[in-house]
């Protein structure tokens, strides 16, 4: 039988690669490691990539297997899902893997300025009610640019349509550059290094392929300056409901 949440919360104050900084505590608690993940934790110079709502870690995990010399935390406020991956971690030895239990809203936080090379966003909440949730609104992309390095890399990984679509429109009112956009991942000729990375599939994502939805992805850059403008258009809401999300909206549109 699987753990409860009790003991899995009580065991990941033990684990030496978790970090715990909800809401709840950080104005109390001072996060001391703010630019100094690779000094104090990593202990090498090597890049650091976020995988934020990060979930069970699976995609945190296998993206540090394929890349031993690249750091990587996964970041979600979800404890009992996190216990997993970072379980998974430290039973492979892994020691470029850390994850971190917070708000993504406050995650300019725990990183400063040019610590993060990279952002992967995989299988988020479209958030279809409140633009400023989103993790590729305009919001959050300007906390990003206070630790991202200039032109930065943000990958979305997807099944939403409302997302995808969303993220294109944003990305092109505000011009950023576009490396990679395909609405069908697993059936476009991508590169051979994409296509070793995009190869990890977590649990969920192998069962909305198994219901025939296409997965898409958006690799962009993202530059530090310029002012970053909302798009505003209305967009048809996903027309079916994935697995552990809510209900989606009875409007057919969403901005």
């Amino acid at each position: 039988m699987s753990k409860g949440k009790l003991e899995k919360f009580a065991e990941m104050e033990t684990f030496r690669n978790v970090f715990q900084y909800p809401f709840s505590i950080i104005d109390n608690v001072p996060f001391d490691m703010k630019g100094h993940w690779n000094q104090d934790f990593f202990k090498n110079d090597n890049p650091i990539v976020l995988e934020l709502g990060c979930g069970k870690g699976e995609y945190t995990v296998e993206l540090a297997k394929l890349y031993p010399n690249v750091n990587f935390v996964g970041v979600d406020i979800k404890g009992a899902r996190m216990w997993t991956g970072a379980k998974k971690a430290i039973e492979a030895n892994l020691e470029n893997v850390a994850f971190l239990r917070t708000n993504i809203e406050i995650i300019d936080r725990f990183f400063d300025t040019d610590e993060v090379e990279e952002i992967w966003l995989t299988f988020s909440d479209p958030q279809m009610k409140n633009a400023h949730k989103r993790l590729t609104s305009t919001f959050f992309m300007d906390r990003y640019r206070h630790f991202l390095v200039d032109k930065g890399i943000i990958h979305l990984k997807t099944d939403s349509n409302f997302l995808f679509t969303y993220t294109k429109y944003m990305v092109d009112v505000n011009k950023l550059p576009v490396l990679i956009c395909t609405e069908d991942l697993y059936h476009d000729n991508l590169d051979s290094d994409t296509r070793k990375i995009l190869s990890i599939q977590t649990y969920y994502e192998s069962m909305w392929i198994e219901r025939g939805l296409n997965i898409k992805y958006m690799k962009f850059n993202l530059p530090r300056k310029a002012e970053l403008n909302e798009p505003d258009i209305e967009i048809p809401l996903d027309d079916y409901r994935s697995y552990h999300r809510p209900k989606r909206s009875g409007s057919e549109t969403g901005k």
